[in-house]
């Protein structure tokens, strides 16, 4: 947690300032030090030579007695205002003093001489020398202070002694540190609370745009940068993330929808790969039987097996069944592959389904009338429903077929019961398709809806059947959603199917 706190741009802004700071502080110490005092001592040398200038001047109205108070009052304003010691001497007459104990503090005049003229200095301690006006830097032997000195000449020939110490000088400079390195303390606790509030405004808005940038790595693109009135940067790189955020979004999404059509392309493939190989194998096992009979019977025609016309139409007859049966299955088989492999589409309306019922009736009343057989469909008014009647009526006519195919006589009557009822599904009808007959073992009950399944493996072909009937009720059926499917009744078996009401 903390090594993150310093990692922010808050923490480093802070301590930038801070080494700044510093860096300021430092170099205003290190010039103060080696700058302020030559300042000074350049400051107080021409000083020092004013005040030689004024007194060089002035000497005959401070030795006139009637001009004297008012001349040495102002030579007592320059000392007090520079720190200055004045002393003029005429060779062992004292004529003026700043410090009236002068004497007696520092004693005789010649002692005063010898100390000017004998004090410890350097070469280098020489800060002015012109004619008979020296200024120097001088360590006093008797107490150990260290003085600035003019020692010149009037025009008189008196001598003027001048003389500063250079303590105030170090105190300034000691003083002016002290303050330097105080403001600076005091410029880095302002400036790290100034900063706190200053760069919360210039943080905030980057924490928001990580966060968003953060959101968008993780592919949710719906928060976005509020866009103010500012001009600035950050509200530039606002505007540049909002766009990227949008042109990655639309960029996605269309990848995405790329991704699910290329997804159901190769789907579609597949189930066109499987519809295929299933179709070969569908076609090769059923067809085998067709046109080995085809063949057989043709190869007797060509080797005139039957010479009289009769068995040579019966041989054609037996040829063109046969090829009308592989015409059926094959269309059918076509049919029901593209029902289950494709996604049909239906071309739903609303129709009578009783007039449809009919219609299949009046179609099989042949079949129906050689073998006797009974249909009970007793609807008169209409009743609409809302479907595909091209498909609705395959599976009517595969239910009716089939239940003419399985049909047997129970109490010396063969019977179909077709009924109209309400479904199970709300705004449903089902309807009821009854024949008399054996029932269907329960095995079995779900296997006839595969296709080309039977029950009688012996079945008599010449019914008809091509044994994909049930299995194209199933794909109808289920590409509808609705319910189908075959019960067992006391004396025969009901197959049922769902169709959406049109009320």
């Amino acid at each position: 947690m903390l090594k993150n706190i310093f990692k922010s741009v808050r923490a480093k802004l802070f301590f930038t300032l801070c080494i700044v700071i510093f860096m300021i502080i430092a170099f205003f110490v290190i010039i103060n030090n080696a700058v302020l005092e030559t300042l000074y001592y350049y400051s107080k040398k021409n000083t020092l030579l004013d005040t030689y200038n004024y007194i060089n001047e002035n000497i005959s109205n401070i030795l006139d007695q009637n001009k004297k108070e008012s001349y040495e009052l102002e030579l007592e304003k320059i000392a007090v205002n520079n720190s200055f010691e004045i002393l003029i001497l005429n060779n062992e007459e004292l004529i003026y003093a700043t410090n009236k104990n002068y004497l007696s503090e520092f004693g005789t005049i010649d002692e005063i001489k010898y100390d000017v003229k004998y004090s410890i200095f350097n070469k280098s301690d020489l800060m002015y020398s012109q004619g008979e006006n020296n200024i120097r830097k001088i360590n006093d032997r008797k107490n150990g202070i260290t003085y600035v000195l003019l020692k010149s000449i009037l025009d008189n020939n008196y001598n003027l002694y001048i003389r500063m110490p250079i303590a105030p000088i170090q105190d300034s400079a000691s003083i002016s540190n002290r303050f330097i390195v105080a403001m600076g303390f005091a410029a880095i606790v302002m400036g790290g609370i100034a900063i706190t509030f200053i760069t919360q405004k210039f943080t905030k808005p980057i924490e928001e745009l990580n966060d968003i940038a953060n959101e968008m790595s993780n592919l949710n693109f719906k928060r976005k940068y509020r866009i103010n009135d500012s001009e600035d940067e950050i509200n530039e790189l606002g505007k540049s993330i909002n766009i990227l955020s949008d042109k990655l979004e639309d960029t996605i999404h269309k990848l995405k929808l790329n991704n699910t059509e290329l997804e159901k392309d190769i789907e579609a493939k597949s189930k066109i790969d499987e519809m295929r190989k299933q179709f070969i194998s569908d076609v090769s096992h059923e067809l085998k039987t067709p046109i080995a009979l085809i063949q057989g019977y043709a190869e007797g025609l060509v080797e005139n097996v039957n010479t009289d016309e009769e068995n040579r139409k019966f041989y054609a007859d037996v040829i063109l069944d046969e090829a009308n049966k592989m015409d059926k299955l094959v269309k059918r088989l076509l049919e029901l592959m593209k029902l289950e492999y494709e996604d049909r589409k239906f071309n739903d309306k609303k129709f009578n389904i009783v007039e449809l019922i009919n219609e299949v009736i009046k179609n099989s009343k042949v079949v129906l009338t050689e073998n006797k057989i009974e249909v009970d469909f007793n609807e008169n008014e209409p009743i609409y429903v809302y479907a595909d009647d091209f498909y609705i009526e395959q599976v009517v006519t595969n239910y009716f077929t089939n239940a003419i195919k399985n049909i047997k006589e129970i109490n010396g009557k063969k019977k179909i019961k077709i009924t109209i009822k309400n479904g199970k599904e709300e705004g449903k009808l089902r309807i009821n398709i009854f024949n008399t007959g054996s029932k269907i073992d329960e095995e079995n009950l779900n296997r006839i809806w595969n296709r080309f399944y039977k029950i009688d493996e012996s079945r008599d072909r010449s019914k008809g059947g091509t044994g994909i009937g049930l299995a194209l009720v199933k794909a109808i059926m289920t590409k509808y959603k609705s319910k189908y499917g075959v019960t067992n009744k006391k004396d025969g078996v009901e197959f049922y199917f769902e169709i959406q009401s049109a009320k």
